[in-house]
């Protein structure tokens, strides 16, 4: 190599580092806060659209994704994705293995115990699915509808429909049924029948909102979903507060919301409330 080559070439590499240094310098964290790794929020993500949709190791989509990389541009992190499994993603989060967990998790008085709960993010809404455009409770009376166990609403719909009230392990089974016309109305959250359409299922099913009911209080309070962070990083969760309030007063919700699908009334979700 030639003393003017390599001259140059480390002039070259001098102005890049400089150049690097001044956009790290340009960023400026709106908090003081510490991470699992120094540089990057980590997350631990799920496959779960249209919440969490991982897209190798630095990168996701999804709702909940969309919001968690606002919270890194404002803190000038890195994205690092920790892919797990639904029911795994807030042990890592407890066990300090990642600093954020991503899904649509419910915000909970028991979940509350183990782990820090942002402010609400948006409402997982109570849909009613059918061919027909079914939008009331009442609607459902004397008819097939079927559900999936373990949700909210579940104990309340019994009481009013009885025996005519399906239950099922998992929302591919009830897609299913619905679509085969082996029940007449299927209950689900709205957002992950939406994913579901998008994907090409239910090609011809009306997804309502459900009109409030006060027989059914999920239908009058919809469930809240917030992100889990560790109960030892109390300044990641001012942090996370702060960006997710200022999306819902700049309207970046709505939009977020919007973009994948989802109605902007999600976004209406009042004051913050843990399920009991």
């Amino acid at each position: 190599m030639n003393k003017f080559f390599a001259l140059t070439l480390a002039a070259g590499l001098s102005s890049t580092f400089l150049a690097g240094a001044a956009f790290a310098q340009d960023c400026t964290p709106q908090h003081k806060i510490t991470t699992v790794e120094a540089g990057y929020l980590t997350i631990a993500a799920p496959t779960f659209p249209p919440f969490s949709i991982p897209k190798g190791e630095s990168d996701l989509s999804g709702v909940d994704g969309e919001i968690v990389k606002e919270i890194a541009a404002k803190e000038c992190l890195k994205i690092k994705i920790a892919p797990v499994e639904y029911a795994t993603a807030i042990p890592f989060v407890v066990s300090g293995r990642a600093d954020i967990a991503i899904g649509n998790y419910y915000r909970t008085d028991e979940r509350q115990k183990v782990v820090n709960l942002s402010a609400p993010l948006y409402l997982d809404q109570m849909g009613l699915y059918s061919k027909e455009g079914v939008t009331t409770v009442a609607q459902l009376e004397g008819r097939n509808v079927g559900t999936v166990q373990g949700y909210l609403w579940v104990n309340e719909l019994k009481a009013i429909l009885g025996d005519k009230l399906s239950l099922y392990n998992n929302y591919v089974a009830l897609y299913q049924d619905l679509e085969a016309s082996r029940i007449e109305i299927a209950i689900d959250g709205v957002a992950v029948g939406t994913a579901a359409q998008q994907g090409g299922a239910l090609k011809d099913v009306q997804i309502k909102v459900s009109e409030k009911d006060e027989r059914v209080q999920s239908s009058v309070y919809p469930a809240q979903a917030g992100l889990p962070l560790s109960k030892n990083n109390p300044d990641l969760l001012a942090a996370a507060d702060d960006v997710v309030k200022e999306l819902h007063k700049s309207g970046r919700m709505i939009e977020i919301l919007k973009q994948y699908g989802l109605s902007e009334s999600a976004a209406d979700v009042g004051e913050a409330r843990l399920i009991k």
